[in-house]
């Protein structure tokens, strides 16, 4: 039996959630509770101040531990891929079919743990048969894309964007550790540190934090955007509320990136840290909306 579109939005929803426990709890306790005791704190410090041998010998008595802090930060950002392209279809619908509903003197969005009214049909299907000679409402995703409406354009460009984004900071992250990984694992307190490495960690941190964030960032900005243009008329408040923090979280994002742009030697920047928990709050948020879901009632 196919899944409905309902139940799809639960499940991804639940990613959601688990991944932004990952990116504000779990990392970051991790990091807390033991990566500091164990100078972590200080070899990052060290290799601000340029002396990467110190970090890497740090990273040679403690590859494992390493490796499993970017393990929970890439599986993190990696159970929300889908997410750019769920909201959209969320907005798609609730665009075409929500407005549809409006013309007819239909209330939507009356409950702010409820999806609009708009998506629910699409879940479960059609409440209502469609009157005579009546143009009856797509249902699918394929005739929901198909149907033109006002800020099309810029949902299609934030979903791809946003995913893109993800993938940037999940590949980025990935290729900085295995190959700091990997020249850690034969490095010695006696050895020379090759010129190579500060440079291949700076493009991986271009590539993951700047390019990524912007990327993440444009789909945040643009996502926060077309909810909090329909605002109310089309969405409950605790929507445009996340419309609102989308275009907040996008700023952030914005800056982070551009102070990593300025200085990626030093792996990350002051607003780094909050961009990345204020996403995981946002995406954790999202995610709670959509795992309690109910099916509208049928009237």
């Amino acid at each position: 039996m196919r899944r409905t579109f309902l139940t799809r939005l639960r499940i991804n929803g639940s990613y959601y959630v688990l991944g932004g426990l990952l990116l504000l709890l779990g990392a970051p306790l991790y990091q807390w509770l033991w990566l500091l005791p164990h100078g972590y704190g200080e070899a990052l410090a060290a290799a601000n101040r340029g002396q990467l041998a110190v970090y890497v010998l740090w990273l040679h008595l403690h590859v494992w531990s390493f490796a499993f802090y970017r393990l929970l930060q890439m599986v993190a950002f990696a159970l929300t891929l889908s997410l750019p392209f769920t909201l959209f279809r969320i907005i798609v619908a609730q665009e075409v079919l929500g407005r549809d509903e409006e013309g007819a003197g239909v209330a939507t969005g009356e409950e702010e743990e409820a999806l609009p009214a708009a998506e629910m049909e699409i879940a479960d299907g059609p409440q209502t048969d469609v009157a005579a000679g009546e143009k009856p409402l797509p249902q699918t995703a394929e005739e929901l894309l198909a149907v033109p409406w006002r800020g099309k354009g810029f949902a299609v460009i934030a979903a791809w964007s946003g995913m893109l984004g993800i993938l940037l900071l999940v590949l980025g992250n990935l290729a900085s550790t295995v190959y700091q990984i990997g020249v850690a694992r034969t490095f010695t307190a006696e050895a020379a540190l090759t010129p190579s490495f500060a440079l291949v960690v700076e493009i991986c941190t271009l590539v993951s934090n700047t390019a990524g964030g912007l990327l993440l960032a444009l789909a945040t900005l643009l996502f926060g955007f077309v909810i909090v243009r329909s605002g109310l008329q089309l969405w409950p408040p605790l929507w445009v509320a996340l419309g609102y923090v989308a275009i907040l979280l996008a700023l952030f994002l914005i800056g982070s990136a551009v102070q990593v742009a300025l200085a990626p030697s030093s792996g990350q920047a002051f607003l780094t840290t909050p961009a990345f928990l204020l996403f995981a709050l946002w995406t954790l948020w999202l995610g709670l909306i959509l795992v309690r879901l109910r099916p509208a009632p049928a009237s």
